[in-house]
């Protein structure tokens, strides 16, 4: 299971997720495992512009020239969900779950999953496809294997 895999590998840390489209996702998928407290201490759900500004600090001028649905804002939720929730590691995720696209050009399945940690900070484009139970899904798969990846 990837969630105990991500708990045992940030032993002695801190993790924090902010997350639009998956709603709460990944939080779940990491509470499920005993002993999750001991590492994650929280997540944001911010599922709109005012929540991610508001409450991640991501700034509106970003929001409205290159659109929730980006690299910078997944990397800016990702260091703010860091920030905020005073974590060692940050995940984050943006993106497009159906039933359409957005006024950007991205499509569905159109995901971008941030990290942060004290060494480094960035976001990742993916597209997935199928419904948008199946987007989300593998969203959440995708944000769990890259904090297993920063820290193997």
């Amino acid at each position: 299971m990837l969630s105990s895999k991500v708990l045992k590998v940030l032993q002695g840390r801190k993790l924090a997720t902010a997350e639009s489209l998956t709603g709460g996702g990944i939080g779940q998928a990491i509470t499920a495992v005993s002993g999750a407290s001991q590492i994650y201490v929280g997540g944001i759900i911010s599922y709109t512009n005012a929540v991610k500004h508001q409450l991640l600090g991501v700034p509106t001028d970003l929001l409205d020239t290159v659109g929730a649905v980006s690299a910078p804002v997944a990397k800016a939720m990702a260091e703010g969900a860091r920030r905020v929730l005073a974590a060692d590691v940050a995940v984050s995720v943006t993106g497009l779950a159906g039933p359409g696209g957005d006024e950007y050009g991205h499509s569905v399945g159109t995901v971008f999953i941030g990290y942060c940690d004290a060494g480094r900070s960035f976001a990742r484009e993916f597209h997935f496809s199928g419904d948008r139970n199946m987007v989300r899904n593998q969203t959440i798969d995708a944000a769990l294997k890259l904090i297993l990846e920063q820290n193997m």
